[in-house]
């Protein structure tokens, strides 16, 4: 038996509402949507499940963000758990699943619903604003050279990594374009994504700066959406409606400050620790991996991951994807294939885990990898927060 209690567990269910911009269900109806469609997906009952666990959990401060709390999902359903978690702090938003996988491991449950709600397009109509980054109301020395200078907003702060690598490495707009050119192509062949349109080059290179060098089509679409994924102990792996996918190894390191400006080196972010950690997890290697869905909240966070987990060197990751075809749906690395953060809307993360069970299944339907997808990486935050998962089928 291994070491690494992750491997005893496998992802039984994927559930997804409707991905809107704006939706006209409440927060706590998209969540509802979304977990029963996974109870149904796993071919389990609503009684079956016996653990909750969800992140941030429900935000007074940015209802949108954090609209639903675990306790809210628990007493809608009328759950009986024996384990239930949320909290903003942690290792990016798979901090919950690391929990629901920790609690099944130790015994706690034997199915866990994770889940993952947004409501910031509703939130943003209603209020004329909410940010992608929840900014802190009470003064936080975190803060301090960020809020004085205006920089308000989580691409204020990307940005500065961006125009780092820019320099050091020579990375251009134009490579860093593929990203939202690639999303966008992979989006035109998905029904739920909400930017579907075509996207060139020219209109990415024309459309308006946001924070230098990051421009409009850098920047992920807030939405309305949930998103279900479901956890059980691998001894019901045999009783489950589809074949289990495998949770391989998983990353949750930061060894650096836990902070967006002050780390050590600004040309990597904690997607570095997370990476290695989960590498030391496991025999499989970069190599082994047939598709990878890496958090795309703004373009260059996904070049980050693409070196952080060692698919290409340091500072190499715009030479990596210059042209788009390594990471295209017919490429080597099929990267976002549901579109992303970027066109498909975001979901914050869980979206990314739901479409790698999809590809892994072979329900990608038109946007479906020809070749079959045994392994998946999936990589979720940016700056001082990050963690990662490889999948894996038999």
């Amino acid at each position: 038996m291994s070491r690494f209690g992750e491997k005893s567990v496998v992802i039984s269910g994927i559930g997804q509402s409707e991905i809107a911009r704006p939706s006209r269900k409440s927060a706590l109806v998209l969540t509802i949507d979304a977990a029963l469609a996974a109870v149904d997906d796993a071919g389990l009952t609503v009684r079956d499940i016996d653990g909750v666990a969800t992140w941030p959990g429900r935000m007074a401060s940015d209802p949108g963000f954090g609209p639903v709390g675990a306790s809210d999902l628990k007493e809608a359903l009328g759950l009986e758990v024996n384990y239930f978690s949320s909290g903003v702090e942690g290792s990016a938003q798979f901090v919950s699943a690391f929990n629901a996988i920790n609690a099944i491991h130790a015994g706690l449950a034997r199915h866990v619903i994770v889940f993952r709600t947004v409501h910031e397009a509703t939130t943003r109509l209603q209020t004329g604003s909410g940010t992608a980054f929840a900014v802190p109301r009470v003064p936080d020395a975190r803060f301090q050279w960020q809020l004085p200078f205006g920089a308000m907003s989580a691409a204020n702060w990307v940005g500065l990594y961006a125009q780092r690598h820019f320099h050091d490495y020579g990375t251009t707009r134009e490579q860093m374009a593929q990203i939202p050119l690639n999303c966008r192509l992979n989006a035109a062949r998905n029904p739920k994504a909400v930017y579907r349109g075509p996207l060139g080059l020219d209109d990415y290179l024309a459309s308006r700066m946001i924070s230098t060098p990051l421009c409009l089509y850098d920047c992920d679409v807030p939405v309305d959406a949930s998103t279900a994924i479901i956890f059980s102990h691998a001894d019901h792996a045999a009783d489950l409606r589809h074949p289990p996918i495998h949770i391989e190894a998983i990353g949750s390191a930061l060894h650096g400050r836990d902070s967006w400006d002050q780390r050590a080196d600004l040309t990597t972010m904690a997607a570095f620790d997370a990476a290695a950690m989960m590498w030391s997890r496991t025999d499989l290697r970069p190599d082994d991996v047939d598709t990878a869905q890496l958090y795309d909240g703004f373009s260059i966070l996904t070049m980050l991951w693409l070196e952080a987990l060692g698919f290409c060197g340091k500072g190499e990751s715009g030479a990596f994807i210059e042209g788009g075809e390594r990471i295209a749906l017919n490429g080597a690395l099929p990267l976002n294939t549901s579109g992303g953060q970027l066109s498909e809307g975001r979901a914050h993360g869980y979206g990314y885990l739901h479409e790698a069970c999809l590809q892994m299944r072979g329900q990608g339907g038109d946007r479906q990898i020809a070749k079959q997808v045994r392994t998946a990486v999936v990589g979720t935050g940016g700056g001082p927060l990050g963690a990662c998962m490889l999948l894996r089928r038999d």
